[in-house]
């Protein structure tokens, strides 16, 4: 079938002001990033309100191998939605086309190899990430149903909304994990405290965001079947395997996408087993604030994943004042973002966390935590930022360097130092104190290897 260009797509993508296309890209993406925010941290709000702080405990240990799926989504989403964009600046759209089944296809092999392999080994993962006595059976129920049975379709999902954002319909993928977020919403507290019973709260919500995520999947896979021959997103396997440069470039920008999600979850898991060695207390207090932080960061990442298709669409066409006017205006906004928050969470800190639980010890706990980790919101953004705008370039190795060396050399090694010489409050500063490296890293291999024509 033909190829018809979109018209939103030129529009979007070549006519509008570069504001208003980023208004038309960032808005919907950073909706739908603060509902993915809301409906992760709604289990923890309707578990917290069980007044059970091994609940609490127990999910926020899953939550790092949860996000692994994230990353799959990223290993095909990224990649595939990055070089479509460029593919559709280059006026190459029937190879555009096999790029999305590929990517399609790539989605779907890797979160069922992840789903079965987590099924198979779950006893022993759980006891790796400290699940004790306590925690162990919540921890199991949770990971059973949001990756065992819900990683294909929170992968897929995740990959089909990068892929509707890569040709310009940023409102259209927001709308889908809009969708899997107020399902979840509404349906945790019906599965938790109508239909199961009491002690079953755990298992209540893993439930209600697997069938969120099914819902949404849905949702996108019906806008892909009507999109046919308006768009060059396609399921046709008939169209064939894109060329060998094309699937590099995939993965060339896709693994970096994937080992930097990776490794932000494997912070997570070490944050975790350190401050398991304290108490649990501490555990419940730090899961709370690991999601609660995450507002700023998700508004960043909602800039990032709106601005990347303009960024490379534009550098695909060659449009070097566009593409700069778009990565001027899109790292301002996420700086002033991350300012009101330092500023929101300093003064409402303590009020935000008894949002999620009641018990006054890790309330205090938590309140002190969350205003020291937002400290570093402004240079989390701009470390991330800068990760995104040479996977929009399709130059996966300078993104997989800079994602490499913030985790691997700075954060994670940070963590045991910092643990090691001031004890717990020391893993809460080390992400003040990496990303202060990241940052100046960034800038300079920014400013080293950034597209000069």
């Amino acid at each position: 079938m033909e190829y018809k260009k979109n018209e939103n797509q030129d529009k979007v993508f070549e006519t509008l002001p570069v504001p208003a296309s980023l208004r038309v890209m960032i808005v919907p993406a950073v909706i739908s990033q603060l509902i993915v925010l809301i409906y992760n941290m709604a289990d923890t709000f309707y578990v917290g309100q069980t007044g059970n702080p091994y609940m609490v405990a127990a999910t926020s240990l899953i939550l790092p191998i949860f996000n692994i799926t994230l990353c799959l989504a990223g290993l095909a989403g990224t990649g595939g939605g990055a070089l479509i964009s460029r593919l559709l600046g280059e006026h190459r759209e029937e190879e555009a086309e096999r790029v999305s089944v590929f990517t399609i296809c790539l989605a779907v092999f890797t979160a069922a190899v992840f789903s079965v392999g987590i099924g198979i080994f779950m006893n022993p993962l759980l006891k790796l990430l400290g699940a004790g006595e306590n925690t162990y059976e919540y921890a199991g129920q949770y990971a059973f149903c949001v990756i065992v049975l819900g990683g294909i379709p929170t992968v897929l999902s995740n990959v089909l909304s990068n892929l509707i954002r890569s040709i310009g319909c940023s409102k259209v993928a927001g709308k889908g994990i809009i969708l899997g977020g107020l399902l979840n919403i509404a349906l945790d507290p019906l599965f938790m405290f109508v239909l199961l019973p009491d002690g079953c709260e755990v298992l209540g919500a893993g439930i209600a965001t697997c069938l969120s995520n099914c819902f949404a999947c849905l949702f996108f896979i019906i806008v892909m079947a009507r999109m046919k021959g308006q768009s060059v997103l396609t399921f046709d396997l008939r169209k064939g395997r894109p060329d060998k440069e094309s699937i590099e470039s995939i993965f060339a920008v896709g693994i970096p996408s994937a080992a930097a999600s990776f490794l932000f979850d494997l912070d997570y898991v070490v944050i975790d087993k350190l401050m398991v060695s304290y108490h649990d207390l501490a555990l419940a207090a730090i899961g709370i604030v690991l999601k609660v932080e995450r507002f700023p960061l998700n508004v960043g990442i909602g800039i990032c994943q709106g601005m990347m298709p303009l960024v490379a669409y534009s550098y695909g066409a060659r449009n070097k004042k566009r593409m700069n006017d778009a990565i001027r205006l899109s790292r301002i906004l996420g700086l002033l973002i991350a300012a009101g928050s330092i500023l929101m969470y300093e003064i409402f800190a303590g009020q935000l966390i008894r949002i999620f639980i009641s018990d006054s010890q890790t309330i205090d706990l938590a309140t002190s935590f969350l205003r020291i980790r937002v400290l570093a919101t402004p240079l989390m953004f701009l470390s991330f930022f800068t990760v995104y705008l040479f996977q929009a370039f399709g130059m996966g190795k300078k993104a997989l360097f800079l994602g490499m060396t913030r985790w691997l050399v700075f954060n994670i090694p940070m963590l045991f130092i910092l643990n090691g010489i001031f004890g717990m409050y020391g893993i809460v500063w080390s992400q003040v104190t990496a990303d202060t490296l990241t940052v100046l890293l960034s800038f300079y291999i920014y400013r080293k290897y950034s597209p000069r024509w």
